[in-house]
């Protein structure tokens, strides 16, 4: 089979799938993708309003890295914008000081704790 042949077979059995199951693709609907392209682009002039161009570098690489604590820097700036809590914009030093404090916020409290079991093993007295 020709791989066009293929992906549209697989196209077609993904739709059938969905349509089982009543999955909507996400991608049949263009308002919704429009909705999220308006809120995208209105979330980047807000950060290119608030952040200087240092922030913007450090922020789009976490973004690269991490997204999820990235979106959770962006939506803390876009609150504290909206508020009016800025006054200008944010350098890459006050950036790094917001990203410390989300990272304390999102810290993860990890405990290990050992199970150690009492083996009973014959063998212990006859080593004495």
């Amino acid at each position: 089979m020709a791989d066009e042949e293929l992906e549209a077979l697989r196209q077609r059995r993904l739709g059938e799938i969905r349509a089982e199951h009543g999955v909507r693709d996400p991608s049949a609907d263009p308002s919704q993708q429009e909705a999220k392209q308006r809120e995208a682009e209105i979330r980047n002039t807000i950060l290119a309003q608030v952040l200087d161009q240092a922030a913007r570098a450090r922020l789009s690489n976490l973004a690269l890295v991490k997204p999820d604590k990235a979106k959770a820097v962006e939506n803390y700036l876009i609150q504290m914008a909206r508020f009016g809590q800025l006054a200008g914009k944010v350098s890459e030093q006050g950036l790094i000081e917001i990203l410390e404090k989300v990272s304390q916020q999102t810290e993860k409290k990890t405990t290990v704790k050992f199970n150690r079991r009492k083996v009973l093993d014959s063998d212990e007295e006859d080593d004495y």
